[in-house]
């Protein structure tokens, strides 16, 4: 993965905040919104571009383009350097594989144990019963 050619890949557009701020929110457009088109992109190879698609299936849209929001500052520069940070750790989490999960047996003393409780458990009920007289 190629920082430098995936950021040159990102597309940035400058849009009015909503929310709080008074007059600065109705002349201003600090708010920026990233997209990243994954399917067109030339800075992944397909088995990047497979993974990613996988990890971040939920924040994709059909296109299989990824779009982010920063309004967090009133300036327009840091909200980009926000959202491209970002963006740039969600490619990272992306990319790490997890590791497939082990079965493992449930030992066979625990089983013993389980059944001996059950068993103690069952005669101290047996026990509170009235006995039967014939």
């Amino acid at each position: 993965m190629e920082v430098q050619k995936i950021i040159s890949e990102l597309q940035y557009k400058a849009v009015r905040s909503s929310g709080a701020g008074g007059q600065n929110v109705n002349k201003v457009s600090s708010k920026i919104v990233l997209t990243f088109d994954l399917k067109n992109s030339n800075a992944l190879s397909e088995s990047e571009k497979a993974l990613i698609e996988i990890s971040l299936s939920t924040r994709l849209t059909a296109d299989l383009i990824l779009i982010l929001n920063c309004d967090e500052d009133r300036s327009q520069l840091r909200n980009k350097e926000i959202v491209t940070k970002r963006f740039l750790e969600l490619i990272k989490k992306g990319l790490i594989l997890q590791k497939s999960r082990k079965e493992t047996k449930v030992p066979k003393s625990a089983i013993r144990k389980r059944i001996k409780n059950k068993k103690n458990i069952s005669q101290v009920k047996q026990n509170r019963k009235k006995p039967d007289i014939e």
